[in-house]
């Protein structure tokens, strides 16, 4: 994605990859296309995927849209951008959230079952379900060298995540993913969802308990393991 040709500022830094996401911003803004090629680059595949797992399988023709609709939103709103405010990772990822929420909205979203691999994500996955689920056990990265059955596990351990995680209301699911794949701490969440702290909370114990519920063959697996 190209972002439109701004004047360049001279006063700009000349070398964005060692600047942090709200001066690549300020600078965007100040017309360095430099920094929004860095800002796209760094954050890319994370939006990406977070628009992806939000939307959930049956949505999954619609992600192209709704990530390059957060990418034009960003360029848009490029003058109004505050380091004052939230930071840059943050701000983003509200804005690809209220396009995902309000797509779910207009579709009518049914909670439905998916088996899926999200082409071919179970691995990663899985060190979603260590990370994100877990607090004992092991990741497919605690070992250097992981056996074939070891992978084989973390995969289709991902792989019924990303299902389960297509069973959450969608509220949950995405107040899941910011806070345990996107790391937004709960008053962050509070601030980006525009609602209370403990309804953040309330939203991620039921959503994590019914993740763990649906996830209850692989944790099993795991304490016989230990």
């Amino acid at each position: 994605m190209l972002a439109p040709t701004l004047e360049a500022d001279p006063a700009t830094p000349t070398t964005p990859d060692a600047m942090g996401d709200d001066q690549l911003m300020l600078a965007y803004a100040a017309g360095d296309a430099a920094a929004f090629d860095m800002l796209y680059a760094r954050h890319e595949n994370a939006l990406y995927r977070f628009v992806k797992r939000l939307l959930g399988l049956r949505l999954s023709a619609e992600v192209d849209e709704v990530f390059q609709d957060t990418w034009l939103r960003i360029v848009a709103a490029r003058a109004s951008f505050s380091a004052q405010g939230a930071a840059w990772r943050t701000w983003a990822f509200t804005i690809a959230h209220n396009l995902a929420m309000d797509r779910l909205r207009v579709s009518g979203r049914e909670v439905q079952f998916y088996a899926h691999d999200e082409d071919g994500d179970g691995l990663e996955a899985g060190r979603l379900f260590s990370r994100g689920l877990l607090n004992e056990g092991a990741s497919p990265s605690d070992t250097a060298h992981p056996s074939a059955e070891e992978i084989a596990f973390w995969r289709a351990a991902g792989r019924r995540l990303l299902a389960c995680l297509d069973e959450l209301p969608d509220d949950q699911r995405a107040a899941f993913l910011l806070h345990h794949e996107d790391g937004f701490t709960v008053e962050a969440l509070a601030d980006a969802l525009d609602t209370h702290f403990e309804t953040v909370k309330s939203r991620l114990r039921y959503g994590i308990k019914k993740l763990r519920e649906c996830m209850e063959r692989y944790l099993s697996v795991l304490r016989v393991r230990k």
